[in-house]
Order: structure tokens, then sequence, then C-alpha cells
């Protein structure tokens, strides 16, 4: 399938945000990491927000299409328990850095947030509403170590060897086990 031109400038666009960081997206610096025309970046994208907005989805696309392929089918067929375990897994690839700037300009920027929410809100397990439940806490526990290795690989100036970042996420993995032998609530 052809890559259209609105998918390469956003992919050109994050080669320059994992090189340069956010603040070097222009239309000119993604136009020249693209190979195409700035009056062909302004086709698509009316300004600098819009860009950014654009690839702060294109993002959020891409890690929801990863979760889809970890859990091996869509949100809607998957079980809670399928849906964190691929959250899990999700979480042990290793971050790029465009994905760790724009979770922290989304911290800045509620704009941003509302295809992050509704990936965390479908994917990951919530906090608990009952800390009596300890089904829930032990979930809520898992995403929180998901989390933490996913920074982890994202801030580290030292990467974490292969073997180590499977066993870490087959661990924290296995805290959903005992879930498995229940039926699920969705």
């Amino acid at each position: 399938m052809r890559v259209s031109n609105r998918d390469k400038i956003l992919e050109a666009a994050i080669r320059v945000i994992d090189r340069d960081g956010i603040t070097a997206v222009t239309f000119d610096s993604v136009a020249g990491e693209a190979g195409v025309t700035r009056g062909g970046m302004m086709y698509h994208f009316k300004s600098r927000d819009a860009l950014i907005q654009a690839i702060n989805q294109h993002l959020a696309d891409q890690w929801e299409a990863s979760l889809v392929a970890n859990a091996g089918k869509p949100a809607e067929a998957a079980t809670a328990v399928e849906r964190y375990v691929a959250f899990v897994r999700n979480s042990a690839r290793l971050a790029t850095r465009a994905e760790l700037l724009f979770c922290l300009e989304g911290a800045r920027n509620p704009e941003l947030t509302p295809p992050w929410d509704r990936i965390l809100d479908t994917w990951a397990a919530p906090a608990p509403a009952d800390l009596d439940d300890p089904q829930a806490l032990t979930r809520f526990i898992a995403r929180l170590a998901a989390d933490g290795l996913w920074m982890y690989e994202a801030l580290s100036n030292k990467p974490m060897p292969e073997a180590v970042r499977v066993r870490v996420a087959e661990t924290i993995k296995g805290l959903f086990d005992a879930d498995t032998e229940a039926p699920q609530a969705s």
C-alpha cells in the first residue's frame, strides 16, 4: 500500500522530534525531512498547531495499533485482563523520544490528552474504586509497574538488556494470572 503524503509528513515530523525535540517542528524542518514543499505541508496542515495535534493523534493511533496487535484482537473483543496484559506488553517496548515528549507536553497542554486518555481508559487498569478489592489493586499496581518500565526505558541513558526487559514484563504480566481463572468484567 502506498504511503499518503500526510502520513509521510507525520513520520518525518516524528523523526524531527526524535532527533531535535518538539520545538524543532516547523513547516520548513518537517518539509525538508519529508521531501515535500512547504505548500504541500500547508495543504495537509493549516498551522503548526494543527500539525502538532496530528502528530499527537498519529502517535496515539500507532500505540493503539500496537495494543490491538499485542492483544490479538480489538479492545471491544478483548476481556479486561487481555487489554491490561496488552498494555503491559506494549509498555515493555522501547519508548520513542517523540512519545515521551508528547506525554510530557500533554501534562502542560490539555488539548493533547484526549487520544491518550481514550487509550488509557480502554487498555490500562484504572485506579481501584474499592481498596478492599485485591484484584483491582493488583491490576493497578501492574499498570504502575508497566508505566515505570516504559519511563525507565525512555529516560535511562543505559538501555535495559532485552532479556531483562522481557523478564520484567513477564513478571508484571504474571500479576494477572489469578485474574484469568475467573470470568472477567469488561
